[in-house]
């Protein structure tokens, strides 16, 4: 591709560089692209959607059609993930720009990470912002977070089947508060599938990070 400057002080081919770098999964050349981009004034809405995010899709892609497997997932969101935390103190005063607030947590008693910590960063490239409660989040919790942030979505994780009931006891308390109607609630995890989502009144239920975007983007029609 030609080394084409843009209006906003970065080339086509920093552009490449950063996308192939989360692509691949390599951090390091993915925050020095990062970096650079700032350095030359680039916007950073036009590092995330015009490389980023790209990056991260075609890894969904990759992903869902079997030519990748979780392990090279993982890594290219970490990389997503390092050069987010040089471009996300830009991204305040760009608000508007964010497609929705994500609520985030795995559920009381469970302290498993790796599969929400993945939804949080492949949901943050969709141009979501997200709250992450962490693990070991009680109910309550979940319903002062919905209180507090108005998330348009809240994703409730649980990873062991001893820890399954806490995900329908979460969404009770969640009724009982009063304040289901504000949100949309997704659940996932390994031992959770369809039928337990819709036994428990989940609004969505999705198996792996891909299918969070998603299901989040058709629940809340964008």
């Amino acid at each position: 591709m030609p080394d084409d400057q843009t209006g906003d002080g970065v080339n086509d081919s920093l552009l490449d560089s950063l996308y192939e770098a989360v692509l691949a999964g390599n951090a390091d050349i993915a925050v020095d692209s990062t970096r650079t981009g700032l350095g030359a004034g680039a916007e950073p809405l036009t590092l995330l959607f015009d490389a980023m995010i790209p990056a991260l899709e075609e890894v969904g892609r990759l992903f869902e059609s079997g030519e990748i497997f979780l392990p090279e997932m993982l890594v290219s969101a970490r990389a997503m993930q390092a050069s987010m935390a040089l471009i996300r103190p830009f991204l305040a005063d760009a608000a508007s720009a964010r497609v929705g607030v994500f609520v985030m947590g795995t559920v009381a008693g469970d302290i498993h990470d790796i599969g929400k910590n993945l939804c949080n960063v492949m949901l943050e490239g969709a141009g979501f912002e997200v709250i992450d409660l962490g693990v070991n989040v009680p109910a309550a919790d979940f319903v002062s977070a919905i209180i507090e942030h108005h998330p348009d979505a809240v994703g409730i994780s649980a990873f062991l089947t001893t820890t399954m009931p806490e995900v329908a006891g979460t969404i009770a308390a969640i009724d009982d508060a009063g304040v289901r109607g504000e949100t949309k609630i997704l659940v996932g995890g390994a031992p959770v599938n369809q039928e337990y989502a819709d036994r428990i009144g989940a609004d969505g239920y999705a198996p792996n990070a891909v299918s969070a975007v998603r299901t989040v983007k058709t629940l809340l029609g964008i």
